[in-house]
C-alpha cells in the first residue's frame, strides 16, 4: 500500500491502482530494464545535459501547460486533446509505467509533473523518486550524459481525471464548510498578506477560510518525502479528518501540488485550485483574509 511508501521509502510496495506513487532509488534501479519504463528527468537543459538517469527524457513544466498569453493565467492544465502528443513525444503510450524525478531539488516542479499525468488518468502507472536524483546518487546508481534518441510516438488514450482540478466557482462555494479543507501551500508571509511579492499579488493575504501549510513543510531538507506518520498528523492538524475533501492552492499552481501528491498517496479526496491565488486575487468579489487565521 501506498501508506508504507511513505512510512518507509526504502521499501518496494504497490500503490492502488489510480494513484501515483513514491519509489526508492534501489526499487528504481531493479526496474531500468522495464519494458515500457519511461524516466521523466525534470529540470533544466544543462542540468539535464551534465548528467542524468540512464534512458531518462529531460520534461520542462511549461511544456505540459498552456502557452503563456498576455493577461492569461501562469501554469494552467493543458487540454487532454493537446497533452496527449506531448506525452507521446516523451515515449508515454498505453502500456508504459513512467518514473518522474528532480534533477537537483525542484520538488513542487517534479509533483507539477505528478499532478498533470495523474489528472490525466495516469496517476496509477506513474512513481516519483523519493529525493530525486541525489538520493539516486547517493546510493551510487548510475547516471549518464548520453541523451537517448527521440521516442516514437506510440498509441495513447487518456481518461482524464475532471475531480482533479477545482476551479474558483468551486472554491468560493465550499471554503469555510464543514468536510472541507482549503490548503494555502504558500510561505507564511504571503498567506498573512506580509508579502505582496514585490507588487505581483494585487490584493495580499489568502482565500477566506483556507488554512496554511507551507509546501515545505511535507518533505525534509533531502527532499525525501515525510513518513506517513508525520504527513497524517500535518493534515489532521490543518483539519483533514476521514472523509474531508481536500483543495490544495499556491501562487500559480505549481507549489500547491506537493500537498496533493501527498493526499492522493494517503488516499484522500484532493483537488487543486489550479488558478490559484494568481486568479483569486485578481477577483474583486473573491474574500480575502489577512493573518494568520483562516
Amino acid at each position: 500500500m501506498v501508506s508504507a511508501v511513505l512510512a518507509a521509502p526504502a521499501q518496494t510496495q504497490t500503490a492502488p491502482s489510480d494513484r501515483p506513487s513514491l519509489i526508492a532509488p534501489d526499487a528504481l534501479a531493479a526496474r531500468l530494464a522495464e519494458p515500457g519504463l519511461v524516466l521523466l528527468h525534470v529540470g533544466d537543459k544543462a542540468e539535464y545535459a551534465a548528467e542524468h538517469l540512464p534512458g531518462a527524457r529531460l520534461v520542462e513544466v511549461s511544456t505540459l501547460a498552456i502557452p503563456r498569453q498576455p493577461g492569461a493565467l501562469l501554469l494552467q492544465l493543458l487540454p487532454p486533446d493537446q497533452l496527449v502528443p506531448v506525452l507521446q513525444a516523451l515515449g508515454i503510450t498505453n502500456q508504459s509505467r513512467v518514473a518522474v524525478y528532480a534533477g537537483k531539488d525542484w520538488v513542487s516542479q517534479t509533483t507539477r509533473v505528478v499532478f498533470t499525468l495523474d489528472a490525466a488518468g495516469l496517476g496509477g502507472r506513474t512513481m516519483m523518486l523519493d529525493g530525486g536524483m541525489p538520493s539516486w546518487k547517493a546510493a551510487s546508481k548510475p547516471v549518464t550524459s548520453v541523451i537517448p534518441a527521440a521516442a516514437t510516438p506510440g498509441a495513447l488514450t487518456l481518461t482524464p481525471r475532471h475531480d482533479a482540478v477545482a476551479d474558483q466557482a468551486w472554491v468560493a462555494a465550499h471554503a469555510g464548510q464543514r468536510g472541507t479543507t482549503i490548503i494555502d501551500a504558500r510561505n507564511t508571509e504571503f498567506y498573512t498578506g506580509d508579502s505582496n511579492n514585490d507588487g505581483r499579488i494585487p490584493r495580499p493575504g489568502h482565500v477566506a477560510g483556507a488554512v496554511s501549510v507551507p509546501f515545505t513543510a511535507f518533505f525534509r531538507d533531502d527532499n525525501t518525502f515525510k513518513s506517513r506518520v508525520e504527513l497524517e498528523a500535518l493534515l489532521k492538524a490543518a483539519g483533514v479528518s476521514p472523509g474531508t475533501t481536500v483543495a490544495t492552492y499556491c501562487h500559480i499552481g505549481q507549489q500547491a501540488t506537493v500537498p496533493y501528491v501527498v493526499a492522493r498517496m494517503l488516499g484522500l479526496d484532493v483537488k487543486l485550485y489550479d488558478g490559484s491565488f494568481e486568479e483569486w486575487s485578481a477577483s474583486p468579489d473573491a474574500p480575502v483574509t489577512r493573518g494568520t487565521t483562516p
